[in-house]
């Protein structure tokens, strides 16, 4: 089957009576370099703009006890808000910080090792870049969610992946996993990635550097979100 095929079938499946998807969210990342403090301000100040699915503690270098400080501090702000709590690259500290997921790289552990630390109660999402056959790996082997890019250039992330929107449709006409769009991401250029059925927007600076407030650019992907669902969103 060609891609075209694949994206054909996604088009027509409401048709085969196939379980409608949520519609896009927000799933946020920090800045490398929070403190507890600081970003706690800016992350109420965020959830003022609407609803968000997740907060990923993306804190390149700094310690274990750093990295677990972050969570105990916004873990509470995100379970009044129904925001699940991700840790990067680390399952173990996931595991200490009582979060609700981690989320894995190529190179930064072992999916099934996650698992069998983190149980089922613990969600785990992998990074497959541009490439479907990570995808399909990552799915087989229990993933709970995939991400995919740098769909644009980043201030946040170097990568040298630019899938086109396309792998969205892609994946969800052949999976009910979860399909996260991730690089360089804004109110400004999102829309066809909401288009191609992305379930979930990573972003990062495109809201805590707004020129206005985290809580405008909230408010401004949900706008530009709604304005640009597909017309047919359904699980494969």
């Amino acid at each position: 089957m060609t891609d075209d095929d694949l994206i054909t079938a996604a088009q027509s499946a409401a048709a085969l009576g196939r379980e409608p998807r949520e519609p896009c969210a927000l799933y946020l990342i920090t800045p490398e370099h929070a403190s507890p403090g600081e970003f706690l301000s800016a992350l109420e100040n965020a959830l003022m703009g609407g609803p968000v699915a997740c907060l990923q503690l993306r804190l390149k270098g700094q310690s274990d006890a750093d990295i677990l400080a972050m969570a105990s501090a916004v873990k509470p702000l995100c379970d009044a808000n129904d925001v699940a709590l991700v840790v990067n690259d680390r399952a173990d500290l996931a595991k200490r910080a009582g979060a609700d997921a981690v989320h894995l790289g190529q190179s930064d552990g072992d999916l099934r090792a996650a698992r069998d630390l983190l149980g089922n109660d613990v969600a785990v999402g992998v990074t497959c870049h541009a490439s479907r056959h990570l995808a399909m790996k990552a799915g087989e082997a229990g993933a709970d969610y995939v991400a995919f890019g740098a769909f644009f250039d980043s201030p946040t992330k170097t990568s040298l992946h630019r899938p086109a929107p396309e792998i969205l449709t892609w994946w969800t006409s052949i999976s009910e996993l979860p399909c996260v769009a991730i690089g360089g991401i804004t109110p400004e250029n999102c829309a066809p990635l909401v288009a191609a059925g992305a379930d979930m927007l990573a972003v990062s600076s495109a809201v805590w550097d707004h020129k206005v407030s985290p809580e405008a650019a909230v408010r401004d992907f949900h706008e530009a979100m709604e304005a640009n669902a597909p017309e047919v969103k359904t699980r494969a």
